[in-house]
């Protein structure tokens, strides 16, 4: 059964910012999910994500974390996670349901 990219974002949403206590995806972190051919039938999966700030302290777990929740998943062969700063993160790149768990309005 393929890999969606729905499916991905399900998995990186039980990754938490552990200072902001909300997960990456509804924080806006998460840029890209790309999904291609593996070998032995497993799909790779690339992703391009962002820290909330360039010397964010908790970037490695974050980064670690991620990989670690989509390796999970059923017929994933390579995960690389690239960490990019442009366009750089602000607020608005959270959802509503974020923006309602931090109190921004």
């Amino acid at each position: 059964m393929p890999i969606s990219e729905d499916q991905v974002r399900d998995q990186l949403k039980l990754v938490i910012d552990p200072e902001l206590f909300v997960n990456i995806v509804d924080l806006g972190l998460i840029y890209v999910v790309d999904i291609l051919p593996g070998e032995d039938d497993k799909q790779n999966i690339n992703v391009e994500m962002t820290l909330t700030s360039p010397m964010c302290p908790a970037g490695p777990q974050l980064v670690a974390n991620s990989r670690q929740v989509i390796e999970s998943l059923d017929g994933v062969g390579a995960v690389d996670i690239k960490v990019v700063m442009d366009p750089p993160w602000t607020q608005d790149c959270m959802t509503e349901d974020a923006r309602d768990q931090l109190g921004i309005f």
